[in-house]
Protein backbone atom coordinates (compact mmCIF):
# COMPACT_ATOMS: atom_id res chain seq x y z
CA UNK A 1 0.00 0.00 0.00
CA UNK A 2 3.00 2.51 0.36
CA UNK A 3 2.85 3.28 -3.40
CA UNK A 4 -0.68 4.63 -2.90
CA UNK A 5 -1.22 8.35 -3.14
CA UNK A 6 -3.71 8.38 -0.44
CA UNK A 7 -0.82 6.69 2.01
CA UNK A 8 1.92 9.19 0.86
CA UNK A 9 -0.81 11.76 2.12
CA UNK A 10 -1.51 10.51 5.57
CA UNK A 11 1.83 10.04 5.97
CA UNK A 12 3.03 13.44 5.00
CA UNK A 13 -0.02 14.77 7.53
CA UNK A 14 2.04 12.05 10.26
CA UNK A 15 4.83 13.80 10.07
CA UNK A 16 7.35 11.19 9.89
CA UNK A 17 7.42 7.42 9.32
CA UNK A 18 8.11 6.61 13.07
CA UNK A 19 4.97 9.08 13.96
CA UNK A 20 2.68 7.56 11.93
CA UNK A 21 4.07 3.54 12.73
CA UNK A 22 3.05 4.72 16.55
CA UNK A 23 -1.05 6.55 16.07
CA UNK A 24 -3.17 3.40 15.67
CA UNK A 25 -5.85 5.36 14.19
CA UNK A 26 -3.47 6.57 11.02
CA UNK A 27 -1.76 2.71 11.26
CA UNK A 28 -5.52 1.35 10.95
CA UNK A 29 -6.38 4.74 8.11
CA UNK A 30 -3.01 3.18 6.02
CA UNK A 31 -4.14 -0.64 6.91
CA UNK A 32 -7.26 -0.55 5.15
CA UNK A 33 -6.25 1.55 2.55
CA UNK A 34 -5.02 -1.62 0.08
CA UNK A 35 -8.26 -3.11 1.16
CA UNK A 36 -10.99 -0.66 0.26
CA UNK A 37 -8.63 0.34 -3.07
CA UNK A 38 -7.54 -2.62 -4.45
CA UNK A 39 -9.58 -5.45 -3.04
CA UNK A 40 -6.66 -7.57 -1.35
CA UNK A 41 -7.80 -10.73 0.34
CA UNK A 42 -6.00 -9.92 3.43
CA UNK A 43 -4.72 -6.75 5.60
CA UNK A 44 -0.90 -6.31 6.96
CA UNK A 45 -0.80 -4.54 9.79
CA UNK A 46 1.25 -1.46 8.95
CA UNK A 47 4.26 -1.56 11.03
CA UNK A 48 7.77 -2.09 11.02
CA UNK A 49 10.14 -4.60 11.94
CA UNK A 50 12.28 -2.09 13.99
CA UNK A 51 9.53 -1.68 16.51
CA UNK A 52 11.43 -4.12 18.59
CA UNK A 53 15.25 -2.66 18.59
CA UNK A 54 13.78 0.91 19.23
CA UNK A 55 11.47 -0.55 22.27
CA UNK A 56 14.61 -2.32 24.16
CA UNK A 57 16.03 1.17 24.13
CA UNK A 58 17.86 2.02 20.50
CA UNK A 59 17.37 5.09 18.37
CA UNK A 60 15.56 4.84 15.41
CA UNK A 61 16.36 7.05 12.87
CA UNK A 62 14.22 6.68 9.41
CA UNK A 63 15.89 8.82 6.01
CA UNK A 64 13.88 9.13 2.85
CA UNK A 65 15.67 7.16 0.35
CA UNK A 66 18.65 5.63 2.53
CA UNK A 67 15.89 3.34 5.39
CA UNK A 68 16.13 3.06 8.93
CA UNK A 69 19.25 4.45 10.69
CA UNK A 70 20.42 3.20 14.22
CA UNK A 71 22.99 5.55 14.77
CA UNK A 72 24.24 3.52 17.90
CA UNK A 73 24.59 0.56 17.02
CA UNK A 74 25.36 -2.96 19.10
CA UNK A 75 29.35 -3.82 18.77
CA UNK A 76 30.58 -5.34 22.05
CA UNK A 77 29.39 -5.96 25.68
CA UNK A 78 29.17 -2.68 26.54
CA UNK A 79 26.40 -1.82 23.97
CA UNK A 80 24.74 -4.24 24.66
CA UNK A 81 24.26 -3.25 28.38
CA UNK A 82 21.73 -0.74 26.73
CA UNK A 83 19.25 -2.99 25.68
CA UNK A 84 16.22 -3.43 27.80
CA UNK A 85 14.50 -6.39 28.47
CA UNK A 86 10.81 -5.62 26.92
CA UNK A 87 6.97 -6.67 27.37
CA UNK A 88 5.89 -6.00 23.77
CA UNK A 89 2.17 -5.90 25.67
CA UNK A 90 3.42 -2.66 27.71
CA UNK A 91 6.56 -1.15 25.39
CA UNK A 92 4.75 -1.59 21.66
CA UNK A 93 0.80 -1.70 23.16
CA UNK A 94 0.64 0.89 20.19
CA UNK A 95 0.92 -2.16 17.61
CA UNK A 96 -1.26 -4.41 19.87
CA UNK A 97 -3.75 -0.84 19.88
CA UNK A 98 -3.68 -0.89 15.95
CA UNK A 99 -4.45 -4.24 15.65
CA UNK A 100 -7.46 -4.45 17.63
CA UNK A 101 -9.05 -1.29 16.04
CA UNK A 102 -8.28 -2.55 12.22
CA UNK A 103 -9.78 -5.66 13.38
CA UNK A 104 -12.75 -4.15 14.41
CA UNK A 105 -13.32 -1.71 11.72
CA UNK A 106 -12.66 -4.76 9.07
CA UNK A 107 -15.50 -6.17 10.76
CA UNK A 108 -14.83 -9.85 9.22
CA UNK A 109 -14.56 -8.58 5.74
CA UNK A 110 -10.83 -9.53 5.42
CA UNK A 111 -8.54 -11.93 7.69
CA UNK A 112 -5.53 -9.40 9.50
CA UNK A 113 -2.13 -10.58 9.05
CA UNK A 114 0.54 -9.48 11.67
CA UNK A 115 4.22 -10.01 11.18
CA UNK A 116 7.96 -9.67 13.18
CA UNK A 117 11.50 -9.60 11.86
CA UNK A 118 13.20 -12.58 12.67
CA UNK A 119 15.62 -12.19 15.55
CA UNK A 120 18.94 -12.61 13.32
CA UNK A 121 17.57 -10.37 10.63
CA UNK A 122 16.65 -7.84 14.06
CA UNK A 123 19.97 -8.50 15.04
CA UNK A 124 21.37 -7.65 11.52
CA UNK A 125 20.26 -4.27 11.99
CA UNK A 126 20.99 -3.46 15.60
CA UNK A 127 24.76 -4.47 14.48
CA UNK A 128 25.21 -2.99 11.72
CA UNK A 129 23.00 0.11 11.69
CA UNK A 130 21.65 0.55 8.71
CA UNK A 131 21.13 -1.31 5.75
CA UNK A 132 25.01 -3.44 4.16
CA UNK A 133 26.25 -3.96 1.04
CA UNK A 134 28.80 -7.22 2.92
CA UNK A 135 27.78 -7.01 6.67
CA UNK A 136 31.09 -7.02 7.95
CA UNK A 137 29.86 -5.50 11.20
CA UNK A 138 27.11 -8.41 12.37
CA UNK A 139 29.62 -11.27 10.45
CA UNK A 140 32.48 -9.54 12.31
CA UNK A 141 30.58 -9.82 15.51
CA UNK A 142 29.28 -13.57 15.13
CA UNK A 143 33.06 -14.89 14.36
CA UNK A 144 34.45 -12.85 16.92
CA UNK A 145 32.34 -12.84 20.12
CA UNK A 146 29.70 -15.89 19.57
CA UNK A 147 28.50 -15.71 22.91
CA UNK A 148 27.34 -12.33 22.82
CA UNK A 149 25.57 -12.82 19.52
CA UNK A 150 23.58 -15.83 21.06
CA UNK A 151 22.81 -13.69 24.23
CA UNK A 152 21.76 -11.20 22.19
CA UNK A 153 19.40 -13.99 19.57
CA UNK A 154 18.02 -15.61 22.49
CA UNK A 155 16.67 -12.37 24.43
CA UNK A 156 15.76 -11.54 20.71
CA UNK A 157 13.56 -14.79 19.90
CA UNK A 158 11.57 -14.83 23.29
CA UNK A 159 10.86 -10.86 22.34
CA UNK A 160 9.50 -12.14 18.97
CA UNK A 161 7.56 -14.77 20.51
CA UNK A 162 5.31 -12.81 22.89
CA UNK A 163 5.19 -10.10 20.46
CA UNK A 164 3.32 -12.38 18.09
CA UNK A 165 1.51 -13.97 20.77
CA UNK A 166 0.39 -10.56 21.54
CA UNK A 167 -0.49 -9.87 18.29
CA UNK A 168 -2.27 -13.09 17.88
CA UNK A 169 -4.32 -11.53 21.35
CA UNK A 170 -5.28 -8.68 19.94
CA UNK A 171 -6.77 -10.32 16.49
CA UNK A 172 -4.38 -11.20 14.27
CA UNK A 173 -5.46 -14.09 12.13
CA UNK A 174 -2.32 -15.30 10.94
CA UNK A 175 1.66 -14.05 11.62
CA UNK A 176 4.69 -14.12 9.82
CA UNK A 177 8.19 -13.73 10.58
CA UNK A 178 10.42 -12.97 7.97
CA UNK A 179 13.98 -13.18 7.93
CA UNK A 180 14.92 -11.14 5.04
CA UNK A 181 18.98 -11.62 6.06
CA UNK A 182 18.80 -15.30 6.91
CA UNK A 183 20.50 -15.68 3.00
CA UNK A 184 23.52 -13.73 3.90
CA UNK A 185 24.88 -16.91 6.35
CA UNK A 186 26.45 -19.61 5.16
CA UNK A 187 24.51 -22.99 5.94
CA UNK A 188 26.59 -23.75 9.12
CA UNK A 189 25.76 -19.91 10.22
CA UNK A 190 22.38 -19.54 9.20
CA UNK A 191 21.51 -22.90 11.02
CA UNK A 192 23.45 -21.64 13.91
CA UNK A 193 22.33 -18.20 14.69
CA UNK A 194 18.89 -17.57 12.46
CA UNK A 195 17.49 -20.94 12.21
CA UNK A 196 17.30 -21.87 16.05
CA UNK A 197 16.36 -18.82 16.59
CA UNK A 198 13.19 -18.79 14.64
CA UNK A 199 12.50 -22.65 16.00
CA UNK A 200 12.71 -20.96 19.27
CA UNK A 201 10.44 -17.98 18.89
CA UNK A 202 7.90 -20.55 16.83
CA UNK A 203 7.92 -22.53 20.23
CA UNK A 204 7.40 -19.10 21.98
CA UNK A 205 4.01 -18.11 20.20
CA UNK A 206 0.54 -19.19 21.50
CA UNK A 207 -2.29 -19.55 19.05
CA UNK A 208 -4.97 -21.50 18.61
CA UNK A 209 -5.26 -21.99 14.58
CA UNK A 210 -3.80 -19.11 13.64
CA UNK A 211 -1.64 -20.08 10.55
CA UNK A 212 2.46 -18.73 11.25
CA UNK A 213 4.30 -17.93 7.94
CA UNK A 214 8.03 -18.03 7.97
CA UNK A 215 9.70 -16.38 5.35
CA UNK A 216 13.74 -16.80 5.14
CA UNK A 217 14.81 -14.57 2.07
CA UNK A 218 17.76 -16.50 -0.35
CA UNK A 219 17.96 -19.85 1.39
CA UNK A 220 18.09 -22.38 -0.65
CA UNK A 221 19.24 -25.35 1.09
CA UNK A 222 16.85 -25.62 4.14
CA UNK A 223 13.93 -25.86 3.12
CA UNK A 224 13.06 -29.20 4.84
CA UNK A 225 14.58 -27.98 7.82
CA UNK A 226 12.40 -24.68 7.84
CA UNK A 227 9.23 -26.97 7.46
CA UNK A 228 9.89 -28.67 10.33
CA UNK A 229 10.01 -25.35 12.23
CA UNK A 230 6.60 -25.35 13.69
CA UNK A 231 5.44 -23.31 10.61
CA UNK A 232 2.55 -23.64 8.75
CA UNK A 233 3.61 -21.66 5.50
CA UNK A 234 7.02 -21.36 3.99
CA UNK A 235 6.94 -17.98 1.68
CA UNK A 236 9.26 -17.96 -0.96
CA UNK A 237 11.53 -15.42 -2.50
CA UNK A 238 11.31 -15.62 -7.16
CA UNK A 239 14.35 -17.18 -7.00
CA UNK A 240 13.14 -20.51 -6.44
CA UNK A 241 11.35 -22.89 -8.01
CA UNK A 242 7.87 -23.54 -6.05
CA UNK A 243 7.11 -27.33 -7.81
CA UNK A 244 10.70 -28.40 -6.58
CA UNK A 245 10.04 -26.73 -3.05
CA UNK A 246 6.28 -28.92 -3.09
CA UNK A 247 8.29 -31.90 -4.08
CA UNK A 248 10.87 -31.58 -1.01
CA UNK A 249 8.60 -30.57 1.80
CA UNK A 250 5.84 -32.64 0.70
CA UNK A 251 2.52 -31.82 2.61
CA UNK A 252 4.28 -30.37 5.57
CA UNK A 253 3.66 -27.06 5.12
CA UNK A 254 1.55 -24.75 2.52
CA UNK A 255 4.03 -22.75 0.31
CA UNK A 256 3.19 -18.82 -0.60
CA UNK A 257 5.19 -15.73 -2.51
CA UNK A 258 7.65 -17.01 -5.35
CA UNK A 259 6.33 -14.07 -7.34
CA UNK A 260 9.27 -11.42 -8.09
CA UNK A 261 7.69 -7.99 -6.99
CA UNK A 262 9.01 -6.38 -9.75
CA UNK A 263 6.91 -8.12 -12.19
CA UNK A 264 4.51 -5.44 -11.30
CA UNK A 265 6.10 -3.11 -13.76
CA UNK A 266 4.81 -5.25 -16.32
CA UNK A 267 1.48 -4.63 -17.97
CA UNK A 268 -1.50 -6.36 -16.41
CA UNK A 269 -2.00 -9.16 -18.91
CA UNK A 270 2.08 -10.30 -18.19
CA UNK A 271 0.81 -9.58 -14.35
CA UNK A 272 -1.17 -12.21 -15.03
CA UNK A 273 0.80 -14.80 -16.87
CA UNK A 274 3.35 -14.34 -14.17
CA UNK A 275 0.61 -15.38 -11.77
CA UNK A 276 -0.65 -18.06 -13.25
CA UNK A 277 2.79 -19.65 -13.52
CA UNK A 278 3.35 -19.47 -10.12
CA UNK A 279 0.16 -21.21 -9.17
CA UNK A 280 0.46 -24.08 -11.87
Amino acid sequence: GRILKEYREVRQSAGNFINLVKNPELVTEVTLQPVDILGVDAAIIFSDILVIPEAMGMHLEMHEGKGPIFPAPIRNEEDAKLLKQIDPSVELKYVLDAVSLTKKELNGRVPLIGFSGSPWTLFTYMVEGKGSKNFAQVKKLIYNNPKLAHQILNQLADIVGDYLSAKIEAGANAVQIFDTWGGILSQEDFYEFSLRYIQQAIAKVKRNTEPLIVFCKGVHFAFEKLADTGADVLGLDWTMNIGEVRKLVGNKVALQGNLDPCVLYAEPEKIKSEVIKVLD
